[in-house]
């Protein structure tokens, strides 16, 4: 895992110094060595630092060159098949040349830059991890660019007139001297954020920024730049879904145990975060069971006991005979990080979960490199309550009757205003984001509207299209959706950037392409049986763990947020949405900010308004400290 950045250019060359800024703006993403490559004329550069997981001799730094001194390489990431894929290497190579191939390091960054030396753009194909890779060809100048399939690790770049510039984070290409000057704020990122909390490839907050995309390659040569895609979502997804379940439990937990056993290949020490919910503590089993000695497990409980889950974790983790460490926090230790949101995300994110998760990354980095994460079971599996209002709302009585049945529960208590505003939506093409928003309590759009100024308002279309071989259900659109959108633009941003705050390297087993095609073509029915979520993941689930340990409702990574924000974190409402931060900005019409900010402190019936609160707070926290 590491912190990559550089530049490409046809007609323009920089300096070394240029590269070393833009690249040193993430030591945190690799503290144990940096690494720069610049070709003869310094119209290409690439940057690197390392945080050092697989081989950790100075032989695997990077930039890396390949065996033929054709190519220069940095990579972002890890290739859990690389062993196979070396091996396979070594034969065609034999095969080819009627020589072996020498590998110098026994780490998977040389095998993937020989890989492409061999097979060229379709060794990506043959990948299965996380990663952004970019390779620089010496004697034809060019540069190719990759990104793994759900988009686990993240590239921004520029490029315009012939200038090419990357980083792992958008803080190493907004800093680039020729780029910085230029940087505008995105109206449609603004207006996005607001509706969702995050912001969606390939926009980033700013215009002249992008988001490379998932499951895509690039080239850049003569003066031409060209993404393409090698891998889509819903392409996977078949004519006819499995129904059998012993097929479908036997085949998802022999799946899953593979990407686990994959992601346990390291050198440095590593453990998993538990919460003691679903999703974490079946990869906890899942590993625990191939490890011949107990593993590191990692869960954080508040000393405040109306929010303290940790006990959960603990009952899990005393099943499976791990090595469990409980950090017992107080508030003061999440507060402590609220400043820090800005410079770790680079720009506007009003996911709070944020805040736990950068606190137990911050304490699992004293005992371990590297972590196993349960992101993703829930859009794979249908745990989210978000299907369920996708199916309500699919259904024709209540297409018919939502609009007068909102009206009425507008009337009502904080819980019916909720239910009222999901069922007030515009569009029916738009119904994804839309659901997603009001169970985030953030903005509608017609909200949006009136909220967001005049010279800043703009639509933002992010629907999905769903072009697939077999008819989705409603719930299945949903997920979808989720996969293309919240799964890889909020919650592994989120993991990514607050694990490597704290030098952390997180894998996530359940997005193995090899898992997510199959759940893709899992029939919903045994996802969701009878009412109970994620039905197939739990029966997997409890043959390793006792069903009763998990006899409570889902409640998810968060924080109490709706009670701080009216007590020791009221300040953060006084400083960013006061009259003259709002108008100083010029993103927001005050009227409106004031408005909510009184509904939210003194009428209890709007007391879920506090995250449309924090979604302001982070806004203007991002504008004042960008």
């Amino acid at each position: 895992m590491c912190g990559i950045a550089g530049y490409f250019s046809f007609n323009q060359s920089f300096e070394k110094s240029e590269l070393e800024k833009i690249t040193n703006t993430m030591p945190h993403r690799g503290p144990d060595a940096a690494g720069f490559f610049l070709n003869k004329n310094q119209t290409c550069g690439l940057g690197h630092r390392r945080l050092s997981i697989i081989d950790l001799s100075s032989a695997a730094n990077q930039p890396m060159m390949s065996h033929n001194n054709r190519f220069a390489m940095v990579f972002n990431g890890e290739i859990f098949n690389y062993q196979e894929i070396a091996v396979q290497l070594q034969n065609k190579f034999l095969q080819k040349n009627n020589q072996h191939l020498q590998f110098k390091t026994h780490s998977d960054s040389e095998v993937i830059l020989e890989a492409f030396s061999f097979w060229g753009n379709e060794f990506v194909e043959k990948l299965n991890g996380m990663f952004t890779i970019v390779i620089y060809d010496k004697t034809e100048h060019q540069l190719f660019v990759f990104r793994d399939r759900l988009g686990v690790k993240p590239l921004y770049y520029f490029f315009e007139n012939g200038l090419f510039v990357f980083g792992s984070e958008l803080k190493a290409v907004s800093n680039f001297s020729l780029i910085k000057s230029k940087l505008k704020i995105n109206a449609e990122a603004v207006n996005q954020y607001l509706h969702i909390g995050y912001i969606t490839e390939p926009m980033s907050i700013y215009s002249q920024i992008h988001k490379f995309p998932a499951g895509a390659f690039a080239e850049l040569k003569h003066n031409d730049f060209q993404i393409k895609y090698y891998w889509k979502a819903e392409e996977k997804i078949l004519e006819k879904p499995v129904t059998d379940f012993s097929e479908a439990k036997n085949q998802l937990q022999n799946l899953l145990l593979q990407s686990v056993k994959y992601r346990m290949i390291s050198d440095v020490p590593f453990g998993t975060f538990l919460s003691g919910g679903i999703d974490s503590s079946l990869i906890t089993a899942l590993a625990q069971q191939n490890s011949s000695s107990p593993i590191n497990t990692f869960s954080i409980g508040f000393k405040e006991a109306t929010h303290n889950e940790s006990a959960y974790a603990k009952q899990v983790s005393t099943h499976l005979e791990t090595n469990h460490h409980e950090f017992i926090v107080s508030e003061k230790d999440v507060f402590d990080l609220i400043p820090k949101i800005a410079f770790a995300y680079d720009e506007p994110y009003a996911d709070s979960s944020a805040l736990p998760t950068m606190l137990v990354s911050k304490l699992a980095k004293q005992y371990v490199t590297m972590t196993l994460s349960g992101d993703g079971g829930d859009e794979l599996m249908h745990g989210y309550g978000m299907y369920n209002w996708a199916k309500r709302l699919n259904n024709p009585a209540v297409k018919a009757f939502r609009k007068p049945t909102s009206q009425l529960l507008q009337l009502l208590s904080s819980k019916y205003k909720r239910i009222a505003d999901v069922l007030n939506y515009e569009d029916e093409n738009l119904i994804h984001g839309h659901i997603f928003s009001q169970e985030q309590y953030l903005f509608s759009r017609a909200e949006i509207k009136n909220l967001v100024k005049k010279e800043w308002q703009s639509d933002f279309d992010f629907q999905y299209h769903f072009n697939t071989k077999r008819k989705l259900s409603a719930a299945e659109k949903q997920a979808l959706f989720d996969i293309k959108y919240y799964l890889k633009d909020d919650l592994l941003v989120k993991v990514d950037r607050a694990s490597m705050q704290f030098s952390l390297e997180t894998r996530t087993p359940f997005l193995d392409f090899n898992v997510v095609e199959y759940c893709l073509n899992i029939d919903e029915n045994l996802k969701n049986k009878n009412g109970i979520q994620k039905y197939l993941l739990k029966e997997i689930l409890y043959d390793f763990v006792p069903k009763k340990n998990f006899n409570r409702p889902k409640w998810g990574f968060s924080v109490p947020l709706a009670k701080w924000l009216k007590n020791d974190l009221r300040y953060l409402i006084d400083e960013f949405l006061s009259v003259e931060k709002i108008n100083e900005a010029g993103l927001v019409e005050y009227k409106m900010v004031e408005e909510l900010k009184n509904k939210y402190l003194h009428q209890p019936q709007f007391s879920h308004y506090y995250n449309r609160i924090w979604a302001l707070i982070q806004l203007h926290n991002w504008y004042f400290n960008r």
